[in-house]
């Protein structure tokens, strides 16, 4: 038998170390906006920031140098402390180096044993298989009891490569540890051997184009989405694990309105949040994660004509059924957790 049987799925993978979830927590993620905790400036910034995003994350791999992990594991210990993170809401995460590299057990050794108790994620990067999940699990479940902790610390992977991607739903489904899976569209490239230097959106020579006029005229064309796919992939493998789908990052710091539409194009395919790089792009993650109220304010319509979800009821000249139903549930829950944060869309939400 390749897999657990599912009473000892919910095991914990280590005497002492705390039961796991049986379903997520339900909390706002529209943005994990990234931290270089090495950077006495920035990480001095956290307190003010964090109650203005739903997640930070302590940053300790790519774009961390090498001879900076040291500090910036330290950085993320005394960020842990800095902030009531449980008892004010906004999540703390971390992204830890990957499992192949010489700074994993250390990063995660000491998050656990001296920044669990605050610690809610720890992001995983490269995850190729189910194997570096499991790997990983039995790890911190160790260390969970070692600190003495209560609540279980969960993992966030990263899509990173073609092997990643053709195991999407073996990592989806590896552990009761797994809240999420964001795409790494700058690795994945790589991976995959895509010919592009972005990191993430769309690329000018990626079209359709009509055919052939008779008068020889110009032919129209229209940029796609490369990512398309990918994220398509990654919705599915999520919400069959019932776990969420995040979009990664957005590159081009300074092309807001193209960052807008990358983050659009993931909200609609299911995405739950994204990342944000830079102060810039929490703003863009708000407003796109966060439902359109004329949208709500239509859900709600639907919800209110069939409570119960069955028969057929027809609004604004647009037929509705238990399908639409279970469309409107979607946006008026999602409304319901924003407004739960979010004083000013609650009272457009209600408006």
């Amino acid at each position: 038998m390749s897999q657990k049987t599912p009473r000892s799925f919910f095991k914990p993978l280590s005497i002492g170390a705390p039961e796991p979830y049986r379903e997520l927590p339900v909390k706002l993620e529209r943005m994990i906006h990234f931290v270089p905790p090495h950077l006495d400036k920035v990480r001095a910034k956290v307190p003010d920031m964090a109650p203005t995003v739903d997640v930070i994350l302590a940053n300790l791999e790519d774009a961390i140098p090498a001879d900076a992990k040291d500090a910036a594991r330290a950085g993320a210990i005394e960020m842990a402390n800095m902030y009531d993170w449980q008892g004010k809401g906004t999540g703390f995460w971390s992204r830890v180096n990957c499992l192949n590299s010489p700074w994993f057990q250390d990063d995660v050794s000491e998050l656990v044993l001296k920044a669990g108790h605050q610690l809610d994620v720890i992001m995983l990067p490269k995850v190729e298989g189910p194997w570096d999940i499991h790997f990983a699990d039995q790890y911190v479940a160790q260390l969970e009891a070692k600190a003495g902790l209560t609540r279980p610390i969960l993992f966030h992977a990263i899509l990173e490569t073609a092997e990643g991607v053709a195991r999407v739903e073996e990592i989806a489904l590896a552990s009761p540890r797994m809240q999420g899976i964001s795409l790494g569209p700058a690795d994945l490239a790589a991976s995959r051997k895509m010919k592009t230097t972005r990191v993430g959106g769309g690329h000018p020579f990626y079209r359709v184009i009509e055919d052939p006029k008779e008068d020889g005229s110009a032919r129209l064309s229209a940029q796609q989405d490369p990512w398309h796919y990918t994220i398509a992939r990654l919705v599915d493998a999520c919400r069959m694990a019932g776990i969420n789908a995040f979009y990664g990052p957005f590159g081009d710091i300074g092309d807001l309105e193209a960052c807008e539409q990358q983050f659009r194009n993931a909200f609609l395919l299911g995405c739950a949040g994204t990342w944000s790089l830079h102060p810039s792009q929490i703003a863009v993650a708000k407003r796109v994660f966060s439902p359109d109220p004329e949208e709500v304010k239509f859900a709600r319509k639907i919800l209110a004509a069939m409570p119960d979800g069955s028969g057929v009821a027809m609004i604004d000249g647009k037929m509705q059924d238990d399908a639409t139903w279970k469309q409107a549930k979607v946006i008026s829950d999602l409304a319901d957790l924003v407004a739960s944060k979010d004083p000013d869309l609650a009272a457009a939400y209600a408006g």
